[in-house]
């Protein structure tokens, strides 16, 4: 029996939209970047989502055994919260930002994949 190891990024997400994060993505961004394999992109609508769906994606990856943030930047302003996990980078903006940045435009190339998984977290 083969046990592959978690989906860290697709656990980053189920969080993110746990705590209401809107329009929640998955970017496979591996064959098209070298520094990281996966973007997870959300958003909130005011600085206390955001805040919040830092904290709880932390909070989500360490009580799984998942690895810590390597650094996170952005919350004091929050309104682009970077949180790089080294394998994954999460994105959790603030709506008028993610309209602004685009990342998905961005990146548009890169493969957008499913992590919704059945059942709650």
């Amino acid at each position: 029996m083969t046990i592959s190891r978690p989906d860290w990024a697709a656990v980053a997400a189920q969080a993110a939209a746990e705590k209401k994060g809107e329009d929640t993505v998955v970017l496979e961004v591996g064959q098209l970047l070298s520094i990281t394999d996966a973007f997870v992109v959300t958003s909130g609508s005011n600085a206390r989502q955001m805040r919040a769906i830092a904290v709880v994606i932390e909070r989500l990856l360490k009580a799984r055994g998942g690895p810590a943030p390597l650094s996170v930047e952005g919350l004091d302003d929050a309104r682009w919260v970077l949180m790089d996990y080294g394998e994954f980078v999460v994105h959790v903006f603030l709506d008028e930002a993610r309209h602004f940045y685009q990342l998905e435009q961005l990146w548009a190339d890169a493969e957008q994949r499913s992590w919704e998984v059945a059942g709650a977290l």
